[in-house]
């Protein structure tokens, strides 16, 4: 995933768990397209400023998400899901089938049990 997007991701699922300010100077960066020079404008800093804020936001943002998992647990429900809605078109069909759709059934229920 590329890295600007992967950042949205995460500030969408971590972004209230960070200072207002932090969170404030993200979202123009990755959700707005600001440059560092068009932030530090807008908010009355230096570019350093703005760089070592979006530094460390970004670090928290990486951290909550190695701690917490949360983004790549919903990516693993959600291809989960996928291959439920792939193995479920296909039946009625061959037994083999409907083995691997309960097999996937059961993985899904333990993924969210956990």
């Amino acid at each position: 995933m590329e890295k600007h997007v992967e950042l949205g991701c995460l500030l969408d699922y971590y972004g209230a768990l960070l200072t207002e300010r932090q969170r404030a100077l993200l979202e123009q960066h990755v959700s707005e397209d600001c440059s560092l020079a068009e932030i530090a404008e807008r908010e009355g800093i230096s570019r350093q400023g703005v760089r070592d804020a979006l530094k460390r936001g970004e670090e928290q943002l990486y951290e909550l998400e190695h701690k917490l998992g949360l983004m790549k647990r919903d990516a693993a429900l959600l291809q989960a899901v996928g291959e439920l809605k792939r193995i479920a078109d296909a039946l009625p069909g061959s037994m083999r089938e409907k083995e691997t759709f309960c097999s996937k059934l059961d993985e899904f229920y333990d993924m969210i049990e956990e």
